[in-house]
């Protein structure tokens, strides 16, 4: 990338273009963005942000346009700020601000096309159980039912009946929550639902092609680092244990590939640094398997899953705690990763690296 960052968003766009946004860089929030084209490899500046930021969410609406709410801006802890990204004009267009100041929360686009945003940190460190829904039709907020419980830093899954899956999270007293909830658009209600088996934040959560949820890793009370994974099934409601991943870690990325496998890339370990361990869910057998190292170390990083099918890895933490600007690409066919930056192929053994000067990245 142009830029080092960590913290930020990423988004595919309609024209297959990944737009990255805002991040913080020594924890200065950022308001540059860039493109990645997979056509051709390369990085492109666009327009800057309204507002230096990071920590917020990057939400791509049913009309193509980008929704940027809350994070850090400008040095504020939690904003109602809101903005939007025009990939027609790569402009930036304010938009009406959320009813509250939140950072690290969660954002997620209804099947109807509206944003539910829940939860998060306001600028007095007050942690919410708030949630509001944004109309792209009127580029207005209007709250919606609160959550039953505060949290910050949770996850929040649109799954196959449309409904939205919170779990996790942190609470008012810092406690790191497994407790976990539903949220009806169709009646704007939550439901409380089983608790997770283990208390998690800064962990993922992902849709299977079953419509089963796979929850991985993150970090737990006395800042225990997780490697345990568990399953939701929406049928029955109910959680189940399952084999755990071979690394622990938090601050990772989960990403569903066409195969159906899940990537898992990066993170945090338990001497909080970042990693470049990468392993491989399988649904069909329940199995964790170890695959590709990537090539730079990163946490708190982003991951794009693009339409060729493979997957774009980018910024976050290294291991020596430095924001970096790499960038690699993951492709599932060869269980390979290429750097963006030194153009070479990493898999499994690193010893099998080799140029790739004059041959296409995408």
């Amino acid at each position: 990338m142009h830029q080092a960052r960590f913290y930020h968003s990423a988004s595919l766009l309609t024209n297959r273009k990944v737009l990255i946004t805002g991040g913080a860089l020594n924890s200065v929030g950022l308001n540059n963005s860039e493109l990645y084209d997979p056509s051709t490899g390369n990085w492109t500046t666009v327009n800057k942000m309204n507002y230096a930021g990071f920590a917020h969410t990057a939400s791509v609406l049913l009309n193509g346009k980008v929704l940027i709410s809350g994070g850090i801006m400008d040095g504020f802890l939690g904003v109602h700020r809101a903005e939007l990204y025009d990939p027609l004009t790569e402009d930036w267009i304010e938009t009406a601000s959320m009813s509250h100041k939140r950072v690290i929360h969660t954002a997620a686009v209804l099947p109807n096309g509206k944003v539910l945003v829940t939860g998060g940190l306001d600028h007095d460190r007050i942690i919410l159980k708030s949630a509001e829904l944004y109309d792209p039709s009127t580029e207005n907020w209007t709250i919606t039912s609160d959550m039953h419980t505060t949290r910050s830093q949770h996850t929040a899954t649109v799954l196959s009946n449309g409904k939205v899956l919170v779990t996790g999270g942190m609470d008012t007293d810092d406690i790191v929550l497994r407790d976990a909830e539903i949220y009806d658009s169709s009646i704007e209600m939550w439901t409380n639902i089983a608790s997770m088996h283990d208390n998690r934040t800064m962990h993922t959560a992902t849709v299977l092609p079953n419509g089963k949820v796979r929850v991985t890793g993150g970090i737990s009370n006395g800042s225990i680092i997780l490697k345990s994974a568990e399953l939701y099934d929406p049928s029955t409601r109910t959680w189940t244990v399952t084999g755990n991943m071979n690394y622990e870690r938090y601050g990772h990325t989960a990403s569903l590939l066409t195969n159906g496998k899940v990537l898992i890339a990066g993170g945090i370990n338990h001497n909080f640094r970042g990693i470049n361990n990468v392993e491989l869910y399988d649904p069909s057998t329940g199995d964790w398997i170890t695959t590709a190292t990537m090539y730079g170390e990163r946490g708190f990083h982003t991951a794009s899953m693009l339409l060729n099918g493979k997957v774009l890895v980018a910024g976050g933490i290294d291991h020596h705690g430095i924001t970096t600007k790499t960038a690699e690409l993951y492709h599932p066919t060869t269980d390979t990763f290429i750097s963006l930056d030194n153009i070479k192929v990493f898999g499994t053994n690193k010893k099998n690296g080799m140029s790739l000067n004059n041959s296409k990245l995408d």
